[in-house]
């Protein structure tokens, strides 16, 4: 689960990490008494869309010179001139995709007086298994070009479980980030802290750039990206308070209430499978054929005839698939429940795109016989090798 910039940061002041201050606001009107309430005499106007790049983005609606999605204001009026051009527009960014993201609602922030931009994440290590703090001093908006033409300049730290955030690693990273003085006490307890709100609020990511260096010499947190676990979910109420469902695709919103595991992708292909694993490998068979998936979606082992239909509604409501290819291979998923499903689901929502379904394992004959005695115009295929060729050719 994501959250919003102004809301990442309310939760890292509850920590007492250095935070500037920000009121978030979802109308215009609200702009000048919001700037005038913060204590100037420079003010930073935010986008909060659950997407990155926001300073390079740029307004769909507005002309080739406007200025992006984060904008600094030199009065409260000019914060509320800003607002008005942005509320309500479509922010292109390159994590949005071309339809960019409609901009619901604006922070605005007192600004800093910056002598340095950093970068500091912290995230889960694969190749560790542990989390693990990801330190570049090249900070700011051209962090993927740093990542991409000089990855030397990032460092990955990863933290022992037992012992924490030691003071070696703060040494690691006050020497990674080239902290001294003032900027070196305060890592002393951002870094142990920063970690601290991760383990403890089950985050998957926390991204702050940048971090900054103030001319006083101080830290502050500029910005903060924080993703959440899902599966965790469950151990934090107060959290799924946060969830901005506008920022969600309405699909995957539905398929959460189903507990399927569900992921609009580019694609025109829609893609229903049992299992993660083969749906990943049906997902991959499908652009050796030359084609692209519409979707990442896993019924589980499970699932009952209902669940089956609602997946299959999910999938049909993209307007972009124009094709649907059924991968079952039945241990606990009985493929006759799985027939039964996209019967169902057919003979409610119609079927205007070819369906080509593949069919093994656990009551197999049966799920085809179910097909088979429908009526409906759905191609079998031998295997999966088959059925991806058949829904390729199918969708042309």
């Amino acid at each position: 689960m994501n959250i919003h910039e102004y809301q990442g940061k309310q939760l890292l002041k509850g920590y007492g990490l250095p935070v500037a201050d920000g009121v978030a606001i979802t109308s215009a009107d609200e702009a000048e008494a919001a700037a005038a309430s913060l204590p100037g005499p420079l003010y930073v106007v935010k986008s909060q869309i659950h997407a990155g790049g926001r300073g390079k983005g740029r307004f769909k609606e507005l002309g080739p010179d406007a200025k992006g999605g984060v904008r600094l204001a030199k009065s409260p009026a000019e914060a509320a001139a800003n607002a008005r051009e942005m509320l309500g527009n479509t922010l292109v960014t390159a994590q949005t995709g071309p339809q960019g993201k409609q901009v619901n609602r604006l922070y605005i922030e007192d600004g800093a007086d910056i002598d340095r931009e950093l970068y500091l994440s912290l995230l889960v290590d694969r190749e560790t298994g542990r989390v693990a703090f990801v330190a570049s001093t090249e900070g700011g908006m051209d962090i993927e070009a740093v990542a991409h033409d000089t990855p030397e300049k990032i460092i990955t730290l990863s933290i022992d479980p037992e012992a924490g955030v030691t003071p070696a690693d703060v040494a690691a990273l006050n020497s990674a980030l080239k902290l001294d003085g003032a900027a070196a006490q305060d890592g002393e307890f951002i870094f142990p802290t920063l970690y601290r709100a991760f383990v403890e609020k089950d985050m998957s990511m926390l991204e702050i750039n940048p971090l900054i260096v103030m001319t006083n010499g101080r830290i502050r947190v500029l910005d903060a990206k924080v993703s959440f676990d899902g599966n965790a979910m469950f151990r934090h109420a107060e959290l799924e308070e946060l969830r901005d469902k506008t920022e969600e695709d309405a699909k995957e919103i539905e398929a959460s209430e189903w507990d399927l595991a569900y992921v609009a992708l580019d694609g025109n292909i829609g893609c229903m499978v049992n299992g993660a694993g083969l749906a990943m490998a049906t997902m991959d068979i499908i652009k050796l054929y030359g084609a692209e998936p519409a979707n990442f979606c896993d019924v589980g082992g499970g699932a009952s005839k209902e669940k089956v239909a609602a997946a299959f509604k999910i999938i049909t409501q993209d307007p972009a698939v124009k094709g649907i290819l059924v991968n079952i291979f039945g241990g606990i998923m009985r493929c006759d429940i799985i027939a039964e499903g996209v019967v169902a689901a057919v003979k409610e929502v119609g079927l205007q795109v070819p369906l080509v379904v593949r069919l093994e394992g656990t009551n197999a004959e049966l799920g085809k016989q179910i097909l088979n005695e429908s009526g409906l115009n759905i191609t079998a295929a031998d295997d999966l090798d088959d059925a991806a060729q058949k829904i390729v050719k199918a969708v042309g």
